[in-house]
C-alpha cells in the first residue's frame, strides 16, 4: 500500500533485460536508511519487489505482465524515477490510497504553465478514463494528484510547484508516455454493482428512480 506521495528521485542504473522480463538497478540515497530484501518499493507508480541491496541502491525484477502495462520498459541508464516505500502502518495518508498495480498508461498531449502551476493534458484509453472523475484521485508515475477536468480521451491536471521539484514529472515531455492508476474505489464499486445486477436486478436505472 502506498499514498502517491514521492519520497526520493532515483536513477536507473542499469536495465538488463531478458527475451520479456528485466532486472532493473536503481540508485537510491533518502529510501536506503530502512530497506530489506522483499520489501515494496513503487518505481514510477509500479509496485517492485527488492532483491538485492547495494551500498548505493537497490535491484527489482520486472515481470513481463508489468512489462506490457506500464512504461517500464522504455527506461534506460540514467532516467530519473518516482521512488516510494510501502506506507507503514503508522503512517500518514498524505495522498490517497495507492495499490502500485498500475491501470495502464497515458500519453502527454500538453504542458501549459499557470503562473506557478503547470498543467498536463493526458490521453489515455477509455477503459482507463472511465474510471477518472472531476477532483477524482489519480496516481501518475506514482503521484497523487487531483483531476481537473476530463473529456472525451482525456484528461488535465494540475501541479505546483513542489511537486515539480521533487518529482519526474516536471521533467515530462509531450509525447512522454506515463503509468496511470486510478481511485481503487470506483472499481471496486463497479464489480460489486456487477455482481448485483446479476442477482437481484439492480440497474443504474433503478437506483436513480428510488433516489441514489
Amino acid at each position: 500500500m502506498f499514498t502517491g506521495i514521492i519520497e526520493e528521485i532515483g536513477t536507473i542504473e542499469s536495465v538488463k533485460k531478458g527475451a520479456s522480463s528485466a532486472v532493473l538497478r536503481i540508485q537510491a540515497l533518502k529510501i536506503m536508511d530502512d530497506i530489506h530484501l522483499g520489501d515494496s518499493i513503487a518505481v514510477n507508480g509500479v509496485c517492485l519487489t527488492v532483491t538485492t541491496i547495494s551500498t548505493a541502491g537497490f535491484a527489482s525484477d520486472v515481470m513481463h505482465e508489468t512489462m506490457n502495462r506500464s512504461s517500464l520498459g522504455s527506461l534506460r541508464m540514467g532516467s530519473p524515477v518516482n521512488l516510494e516505500r510501502a506506507m507503514p502502518a503508522t503512517g500518514r495518508f498524505g495522498g490517497h490510497i495507492v495499490s502500485g498495480h498500475i491501470d495502464g498508461t497515458g500519453t502527454i498531449l500538453n504542458i501549459q504553465r499557470d503562473d506557478n502551476a503547470i498543467w498536463y493534458k493526458i490521453k489515455t484509453p477509455l477503459p482507463v478514463l472511465r474510471y477518472i472523475i472531476e477532483k477524482g484521485s489519480i496516481a501518475i508515475d506514482g503521484i497523487s494528484l487531483t483531476v481537473a477536468n476530463v473529456y472525451k480521451d482525456s484528461f488535465d491536471v494540475s501541479i505546483i510547484p513542489h511537486t515539480a521539484l521533487f518529482t519526474t514529472l516536471a521533467k515530462r515531455r509531450v509525447g512522454d508516455l506515463v503509468n496511470l492508476e486510478n481511485d481503487c474505489i470506483g472499481k471496486y464499486v463497479e464489480r460489486l454493482m456487477g455482481k448485483e445486477t446479476q442477482s437481484n436486478n439492480i440497474t443504474a436505472e433503478f437506483l436513480a428512480q428510488n433516489g441514489f
